[in-house]
Formats: C-alpha cells, sequence, structure tokens
C-alpha cells in the first residue's frame, strides 16, 4: 500500500512500511523513511506506484480547465476526490483526482483552501479579480521583458529614466523599472550603472552627483513657496557707528559688518553687527517653516542652495547704503593692552558703510602694509572709508584674540594649507552649472589679515554671546569639543561646554542667522536676553530642556553633513575636470599616510586634491614626489597615480599633524561607503566657524 501526504507545501508519495493508530511509517523511492502523522494523510492506493503517479497526475492537472472546475464545484466545502468525479467521472482514478488536487493547490484565486484536501470555490467577483491581477502581472513581466532588452542594446526607456535615481538609491525592488534594470544587468552582465550609462541615463556625470543630491535632500525641488517678509514691528534706535562687511564678491546674505569707535583715545569700542532677522521671522511662521525645513544654505562651486528665499534675505541682509535692523555686540577695550572692560547687546540699526569684498582687497591690504608706520597712500584706494589706522588696529585685535586663544588650545593654530577658490566662467550664474564650464582655481591662504579680522570677529562674539546666554539660564544650541586629542570631534548640544579647538569657554554660532538656522534660533534666544534681562528664560522661544532643541540639532547635523559632503565633492569634481580642462598629467604632491599594499596617500601641492598612488615603497611620510596621473572617473570622483619621482625628504618640510590625517581617513572611508567617493575636508579651522 501506498500514501499521498504533503510535507513542507509538497506532495509526497511513499510506500506503507508499518502503521500505528496516529502515525504511519513510509519508504519513497529514494530509501528514505520518514514517520507521516495521521492527520497529514491525504489518499491511500495500491497503484501505481508513487513516482509514476505524481508523475501522470502533474500532467492531469494542467489538462484541468479551471473555469470549467469551478463551474462544477459545489457551493459548500468539497474535498479534492469530488471534485475529481464532478469533472472526469463518477469513477474518477487515483491519478486523476491527485491531478485535481494539484490543480486545485495551485489555483488559490478559484479554490480557497479549507483543512486537509479540502476546498471551498472563491466568489465570482473575487476570481474576476483576481484573474485581472494575474493577467497585469503577465503584462508586467512582459513589459520587464521589453524594457531589460532596451536597455541592453543601449537604449533607455522613458519610465525607467524617470525612476533613475530612485532606482540607484532608494530602490522599490517590487516596481517593473527596477526589476527591469536588475534583470538587464543579470542578462548582460554588465553592472547597472554602467548599464545605464551606456543606455543615455545619465546626461553627464556633473548631472549625476546634482540629481542624486537633490533626491536625497531636496526632493520636492529647490523653489520656495510665495513668502513675504515681514516687517519689523518695533522702533529700533540708530547707531552712531559706520560699519562695514567684508565677504567673497559672490555672497549676497551678509550677515555680519564691523564698525570701531574712540580710536586713539586710549579705550576702543569694536561693534560687531550681526543681521537681525529674528526680529521680524518669528518661530514656527511660514518662513520660519521654510529655514527649518533646509537648516542651512548649500554651498558649491558657481552655486548655491539658500536657506531662505532671496527676497527675504534681501529684507535683512547688511547692504551697503542702508540703515539696517542688526544685533549689535559692543565690546569696550583698553587701546593699548587690548583687555576686555566691558560688553554689551543692543537692537538697533546700523548704517553700512560698504560692503568690502575679500577677492579684490586681499592682494594689498597685506601684514606687511597693515604694519607699516607710515603707510604710503594708494590711489583709488577702495576701502571706502576705513583707513590703514583703522585695519591696523583690527589686525593688532585678530592677532590679540589668536593668540589669547592658542594658549588655551595649548598649541597655536597654523594654516599651512591654502583655501581655494572655484570661479566658473559661465552665462547664466542664477541655473546650476551643466559640468562642461570653464573652471578657474586660485588660492586664497588661509589666515589672510582680512580673513583673520572678521574670523576673530566672529570668534569673539559667538562665545561672548555663548556665555552670557548660559549665565541667564536660557538654553541655545552649542560647539563643543572636549580636548584635541585625535579622534574627539566637534558636538553640538545644549550645554555651554569649552571648544578646545577654537580655545573658548563655550561657542554658540550665532552669526550667520541668514544663511544657517542653528544661529536664528540663537538669535531669537539673544534678543529675549536684550529684552528681558534676568527674566530672559521665561520670555524666550525656545525653553530649558526644550525637546524641539534636540531635534533641531538633529536635523542640523544631518543635513550639515550632506551638505558640507556635496560641496567638497563637488569641489573634487571641479578639481578633477580642471586637470582634463588643462590637460595636466603629472602633478607634485607629499605623501600623507601608507595604505598598505604599496599604496600611498598622496596631497596634491598647488590643487585641493587627495587620492592614492603606487610606486612610493622606501619612501617616508611628508617626501615630496611627481605623479604621473591615471585615468580620471568623474563618475566615482576618482583619479590614482604612479610615483615617477622623488622631488625632497620630509626631512626639509614640516610634517602634517596627526589629528588631520585621521581625520582626512575618515572621511576616505565615509567616500568608499556609496557608488560615489567624495572629497576630503580635513579638518574643522576656526576661520571656518564664522562663514563658509
Amino acid at each position: 500500500m501506498f500514501l499521498l501526504f504533503e510535507e513542507a507545501g509538497k506532495f509526497v508519495a511513499g510506500r506503507v512500511l508499518s502503521e500505528a493508530e496516529a502515525s504511519v511509517q513510509v519508504e519513497w523511492d529514494s530509501g528514505k523513511r520518514v514517520k507521516v502523522k495521521g492527520a497529514n494523510i491525504l489518499l491511500k492506493f495500491d497503484k501505481p506506484a508513487p513516482a509514476q503517479l505524481l508523475s501522470e497526475a502533474s500532467l492531469i492537472s494542467q489538462s484541468i480547465e479551471l473555469d470549467l472546475a469551478w463551474e462544477f464545484a459545489p457551493e459548500a466545502e468539497f474535498g479534492f476526490a469530488d471534485i475529481a468525479r464532478e469533472y472526469f467521472n463518477a469513477d474518477a482514478s487515483t491519478t486523476q483526482q491527485v491531478g485535481a488536487l494539484i490543480r486545485l493547490y495551485e489555483a488559490p484565486h478559484y479554490f480557497r483552501r479549507a483543512g486537509k484536501g479540502r476546498f471551498k470555490k472563491a466568489s465570482a467577483e473575487t476570481v474576476q479579480l483576481a484573474l485581472a491581477g494575474i493577467e497585469k502581472k503577465k503584462q508586467i513581466l512582459a513589459q520587464i521583458e521589453l524594457w531589460s532588452q532596451d536597455l541592453i542594446r543601449g537604449e533607455c526607456p522613458a519610465p525607467i529614466k524617470e525612476q533613475l535615481y530612485k532606482i540607484l538609491f532608494r530602490p522599490d525592488k517590487n516596481a517593473a523599472e527596477y526589476k527591469a534594470v536588475v534583470e538587464a544587468s543579470r542578462a548582460s552582465q554588465i553592472a547597472p550603472l554602467t548599464l545605464l550609462q551606456n543606455a543615455g541615463a545619465i546626461a553627464s556625470a556633473y548631472d549625476f552627483h546634482w540629481q542624486r543630491f537633490l533626491f536625497d535632500n531636496f526632493p520636492k525641488g529647490t523653489g520656495f513657496p510665495k513668502l513675504e517678509a515681514p516687517a519689523i514691528a518695533q522702533t529700533l534706535p540708530l547707531a552712531t557707528v559706520k560699519a562695514y562687511s567684508i565677504d567673497d564678491s559672490q555672497t549676497t546674505e551678509i550677515d555680519d559688518a564691523l564698525s570701531l569707535q574712540g580710536l586713539g583715545t586710549g579705550t576702543v569700542i569694536l561693534g560687531i553687527h550681526i543681521a537681525a532677522p529674528g526680529l521680524a521671522i518669528q518661530p514656527n511662521s511660514a518662513i520660519d517653516q521654510v529655514g527649518r525645513s533646509r537648516l542651512s544654505t548649500v554651498y558649491m562651486p558657481g552655486y548655491k542652495i539658500t536657506m531662505l528665499p532671496d527676497d527675504v534675505v534681501q529684507s535683512y541682509t547688511l547692504a551697503e547704503g542702508q540703515a539696517c535692523p542688526a544685533v549689535s555686540l559692543y565690546v569696550t577695550l583698553d587701546e593699548a593692552t587690548l583687555a576686555i572692560q566691558h560688553t554689551e547687546t543692543k537692537l538697533e540699526r546700523v548704517h553700512i558703510a560698504a560692503n568690502l569684498r575679500h577677492d579684490q582687497l586681499d592682494l594689498w591690504v597685506t601684514q606687511e602694509w597693515l604694519e607699516e608706520s607710515h603707510p604710503i597712500a594708494r590711489d583709488n584706494e577702495p576701502l571706502l572709508g576705513l583707513t590703514h589706522a583703522e585695519l591696523a588696529f583690527f589686525w593688532r585685535l585678530a592677532q590679540h584674540l589668536k593668540a589669547g586663544r592658542e594658549v588655551v588650545r595649548g598649541k597655536p593654530e597654523t594654516f599651512n594649507r591654502p583655501d581655494y577658490n572655484f570661479r566658473l566662467q559661465r552665462p547664466n550664474a542664477d541655473a546650476p552649472p551643466l559640468g562642461n564650464e570653464t573652471v578657474l582655481i586660485s588660492v586664497r591662504q588661509r589666515g589672510s589679515p582680512l580673513d583673520l579680522i572678521v574670523a576673530e570677529a566672529m570668534i569673539l562674539a559667538n562665545s561672548t554671546w555663548g556665555q552670557w546666554l548660559a549665565s541667564l539660564g536660557v538654553p541655545a544650541i552649542y560647539r563643543s569639543q572636549a580636548s584635541l586629542s585625535p579622534g574627539i570631534k566637534v558636538r553640538m548640544g545644549t550645554k555651554a561646554l569649552p571648544h578646545a579647538g577654537i580655545g573658548v569657554p563655550a561657542y554658540a554660532w550665532s552669526t550667520s542667522p541668514l544663511r544657517r538656522y542653528t544661529d536664528l534660533v540663537n538669535q531669537w534666544q539673544i534678543i529675549a536676553c536684550v529684552q528681558h534681562g534676568t527674566t530672559a528664560a521665561l520670555a524666550a522661544p525656545f525653553k530649558p530642556k526644550d525637546a524641539q532643541l534636540f531635534a533641531i540639532i538633529s536635523g542640523f547635523e544631518a543635513a550639515y553633513s550632506a551638505y558640507n559632503s556635496y560641496q567638497s565633492g563637488m569641489e573634487r569634481f571641479w578639481t578633477l575636470h580642471y586637470l582634463k580642462q588643462e590637460n595636466i598629467t603629472e602633478v607634485l604632491a607629499s605623501l600623507v599616510k601608507e595604505m598598505g599594499g604599496g599604496s600611498w596617500l598622496v596631497r596634491a601641492d598647488h590643487l585641493p586634491l587627495m587620492f592614492n598612488v603606487m610606486g612610493a615603497a622606501g619612501m617616508a611620510r611628508g617626501d615630496q614626489v611627481k605623479v604621473q596621473l591615471g585615468n580620471i572617473d568623474a563618475m566615482a570622483l576618482d583619479v590614482n597615480g604612479t610615483v615617477i619621482e622623488k622631488i625632497t625628504s620630509a626631512a626639509n618640510k614640516p610634517l602634517e599633524d596627526a589629528s588631520a590625517i585621521d581625520d582626512a581617513m575618515e572621511d576616505l572611508e565615509e567616500a568608499a561607503t556609496g557608488p560615489i567617493a567624495l572629497a576630503l575636508n580635513v579638518n574643522e579651522a576656526p576661520a571656518d566657524e564664522s562663514s563658509p
């Protein structure tokens, strides 16, 4: 005797060896013996043999027309033998019965399972819906196959092109577009990204990086809803000072300006004036919601995505020739010793005498000129009111403030590596670049006088206001760093903790409220302190332990990291573009770190570029070498090279700080985690704390 039973969702038959009350010992054709519970037995039969039965039953099952079987099936629950007798004849054979079982089992849209070998016919409506679904699935499978063949031929179907970045970076694995790419990649043995490139789905390497960034960070686009900048309701007094801003020429969000009073009197008052959108924009307003969703302006070579709409920015920016609302910090100093005697914060209107520009002034506002006792007058001097004496005082004060911070830091700040400016030659600066523009890369030495003057003033303001907020018990968003030990990173939080990297007891970003949301939040808190004094904690928009502050910090850190990574990536893209544009095949570089396997990480001496090279065996960190560049991959933002000559030994030049190397390695590892390798942003310097 033989048994048919179900095991792990399959029908199995075997010869009965022994039979107990609740189970049966069965031997398969393979010789394997199993114990079958009586509840799992579907059918007992004498012939044909199990293998023959299952083979013939499978063939018979495919001959059964489901529509007809459904018509024959009774409305009440039934067994597979019942339907076999209805469909074939009253004497349906064992093979026909098992064939009916197999057919019913594989057609749940017609017959719902109701127990061991038992079924119930589905309603007519359910059958129609199921059949429509099956037909739709067939059409989708056919469409997937068609799209797959198009991709293999080098043609990209429009639906796949429209879903390109979702397919690559956040796929719905059940979507037909995704399945078509996977199937084409499998069939052609070509990586998906290469396959899509070959099919023309990606317009250019630059567009690929741009669209991916938008997909991840601006899925609804970079446009703004229609917003109107609210006016400042309160009447603000007009300050008696003239203030000057110092920014790059491309800067439109002018957040900060400086003024000076009392020079030559023995007591000098430094004014640090910050644009005051916080006096007009209210928390939870429509404009605030836009700022909170973006959290920062995004910078990249040749373009930027502002945190706030341009007409809103222009309503509060510190534009020259206007009396602009400002939150002003006045610092009273001893002119000789530069000791701080007093600080005061005011809400006022400040006359902006001029918007000065780094790139127009750095070449002649030098340390040597500032330190001359009797400087030669310059023709057409473009400082528009700032005298040599005033600039010289700003420079002396900046050096004094920097030296004081370095004592706290325990080591000096060095600016051995330059910053680089990127300029794209293109007719429409209001639109994103295309990626084929001519790029100009120039050097801007970090720590230049004007750069240091602005940076030190902003550090002073951020530190002073941070300590003041803490003294009044008003919460704010702080940046802190426990120590300068390798691996100790800058953190954000609501407590006024020391920032070892800058060398200050507390540091609250407050000087860029038009382009950083954290600064706008802190400005609201500062305004409350000015208006309410010791009761400010009760009146400030954000109260101690406010959950909103922690949510803002979390969102800001994620967004700011993504924006900075994209900026670094695009700077690397344009650097690689520059290599091809200028037909540069060899560069001078310095060895930074041995990577193993004969590979070294190097830093180009005259370009903002780090990459891996081979051929530096036996050399040491800091050695200067000449490198032959290899292939440039603009999609992966990658280039490598081979050392062809050692130029100078490390003994002849200072080595790069170990902590900077650790940061560089961490950035390299982060870049390697995705399909796009991002450029390096080696360390955080105080000059970068005030402005991008």
